[in-house]
């Protein structure tokens, strides 16, 4: 090969230097460099994709660096397991009997005790019906005694003209015998008054015949409803 001549590397044939293939047997004589296209080492050294490079580096620094402010500036969060309050411990259901009280107890204490009644019934032998004062007090009568009167005494005014009376006898068991029914005990009283009385006008033979002997129980109502009791003896 000479200055103004190149050699067919194929066929051996001389060809111009400026030839680009053999004119023998056509071989390429001269290698074109590409014109595009990537470096062909495994780390690129061209302008471009070392600008591209450092931006990208760039980048990733720059996030980096705003994280780590943003996570001084942002407060941690609250641990929930430290502040959530320990729930109270609800009593044992199992707790002793001395200490829960008795509701059953209590209610039953209270419905068998007899409620305090307004009125107050005073026995007696006589009634004075100017003093409104029951005469020879007593809860003991035979069939000696002089009569029987009985008075009702309240804090306020009767109310009501007329009232009634029931009389039971007690046996040792505590079983009641009505012996002077409600219908058949009404008396008439001063609705004004608080205190009213009167003695019967049945002998005392006719009493005890009629009621027998033993613990009598009397119970005046008012209207129905139960204001006054008292207990007295027949002998």
């Amino acid at each position: 090969m000479t200055g103004d001549t190149v050699e067919c590397f194929n066929c051996g044939h001389e060809n111009p230097s400026w030839a680009q293939v053999c004119r023998s047997c056509g071989y390429a004589l001269q290698q074109v460099a590409p014109t595009t296209g990537g470096p062909a080492g495994l780390f690129p050294t061209d302008q471009a994709s070392l600008t591209a490079i450092g931006g990208a580096m760039a980048a990733i620094v720059g996030a980096i660096v705003l994280g780590l402010i943003l996570s001084g500036l942002i407060p941690p969060a609250p641990n929930i397991a430290a502040e959530t309050p320990s729930p109270t411990p609800t009593p044992s259901a199992s707790a002793s009997a001395s200490e829960i009280p008795s509701v059953v107890e209590s209610a039953s204490s209270s419905a068998v005790a007899s409620p305090s009644l307004p009125g107050t019934i005073i026995f007696g032998t006589g009634w004075n019906k100017d003093t409104l004062q029951i005469t020879g007090p007593t809860t003991d009568f035979t069939a000696a005694s002089s009569g029987f009167a009985h008075a009702i005494s309240l804090a306020d005014p009767i109310g009501v003209d007329r009232l009634q009376e029931e009389v039971v006898r007690l046996a040792a068991d505590g079983t009641e015998t009505v012996v002077q029914s409600q219908s058949d005990g009404t008396v008439f009283v001063d609705a004004t008054r608080t205190t009213d009385g009167f003695k019967s006008t049945a002998s005392m033979s006719a009493l005890l015949a009629a009621w027998g002997k033993g613990t009598m129980v009397m119970r005046i109502y008012r209207g129905g409803v139960l204001i006054a009791e008292g207990t007295f003896t027949f002998s």
